[in-house]
């Protein structure tokens, strides 16, 4: 005996609701996380960390800061780790970040973006070529793997923003195909 059209629709209704439930919880999480971690790194740094010192803490935020730094009343800790990491920078960007002030940024993103698609046709290439994978397959997963590679290599730009997009938009590209394909199949289950 087949399900009637309302059961099937009262099915569909209760995965889209906890769908949304779900995706409602992810974000939640996600902008709490973000921000109780914009509230601790805005934490006045050297009151925090005697309050730290006069409980015994475990861990102190003395490991925070960068050797041959005064660290006064006023820094945050979100400063202090902003000092720490320009101080432990690597070599190739304290040698390279002069040279790049040079470069007009909009040709740093071209630069970028041709690195990225070098990632990007070198993986197409490899699973066409080793693998029975279709194209668009092919062409989202190589996308998704140049974004990470590019992510981890050394860039031309200051900041992660290109990292970002480059890594975000093959993601979007396979949800959105996600989306399309579970779309298709709700469609030929409710005409079933």
């Amino acid at each position: 005996m087949k399900p009637s059209l309302n059961a099937k629709g009262a099915v569909l209704m209760k995965k889209t609701i906890l769908q949304l439930v779900m995706l409602f919880l992810v974000i939640l999480l996600c902008l709490s996380g973000y921000l109780l971690s914009k509230r601790v790194l805005d934490l006045p740094f050297r009151a925090t960390n005697d309050v730290l010192h006069e409980r015994d803490a475990s861990l102190t935020l003395d490991c925070l800061i960068p050797a041959g730094t005064y660290v006064d009343e006023k820094m945050t800790i979100g400063e202090v780790i902003g000092k720490r990491i320009k101080a432990n920078a690597p070599l190739y960007e304290k040698a390279v970040d002069p040279l790049l002030d040079s470069v007009p940024l909009k040709y740093r993103y071209i630069a970028g973006l041709m690195i990225f698609l070098f990632f990007a046709f070198s993986f197409m290439a490899f699973f066409r070529v080793f693998t029975f994978m279709g194209y668009t397959r092919a062409l989202r997963i190589s996308l998704l793997l140049a974004g990470i590679t590019y992510y981890f290599l050394p860039d031309l730009t200051i900041g992660r923003t290109d990292d970002y997009i480059f890594v975000g938009a093959p993601i979007l590209f396979i949800l959105i195909r996600v989306y399309v394909v579970r779309k298709k199949k709700e469609r030929r289950y409710l005409k079933a």
